[in-house]
C-alpha cells in the first residue's frame, strides 16, 4: 500500500469514526424516532469504518508475510552473509545497551 493510500485510508477511517461520534451525540440529545434514526446511522458508519479496517489489516499481514519470505529466502541463499550481519547488529546493540 503506498504512502499516499495510507494516508488517504486512515484519513477516511478518521472522518467516519467522527461523523459517527457526531451522530452518537446527537442521539443522545435527541428523542424517539430521530434518536433511533441517529443511532443506526452511526451504528452503519462504525460499521464502515471497521471494515476498512479489517481491509488495511490484510493487506498489512499479506505485506509481513512477503517480508517474512523474502528474509528467509535470503538467508538460505546467503547463510554468512546473513551471520555476519546479525553479529554485527548484536555487537552494536550490546554498546548502545552497555552505555546505559
Amino acid at each position: 500500500m503506498s504512502e499516499v493510500n495510507r494516508e488517504r485510508v486512515m484519513q477516511d477511517i478518521k472522518t467516519i469514526l467522527t461523523d459517527a461520534e457526531d451522530l452518537l451525540k446527537q442521539a443522545a440529545s435527541a428523542t424517539g424516532e430521530r434518536a433511533l434514526e441517529l443511532r443506526d446511522t452511526a451504528l452503519t458508519r462504525l460499521a464502515q469504518a471497521k471494515d476498512k479496517v479489517a481491509d488495511v489489516q490484510v493487506i498489512v499481514v499479506e505485506k509481513g508475510k512477503r517480508a517474512a519470505h523474502a528474509t528467509d529466502d535470503y538467508v538460505h541463499e546467503n547463510p554468512w552473509t546473513a551471520i555476519g550481519i546479525a553479529a554485527g547488529v548484536g555487537v552494536l546493540a550490546g554498546l548502545l545497551l552497555g552505555r546505559r
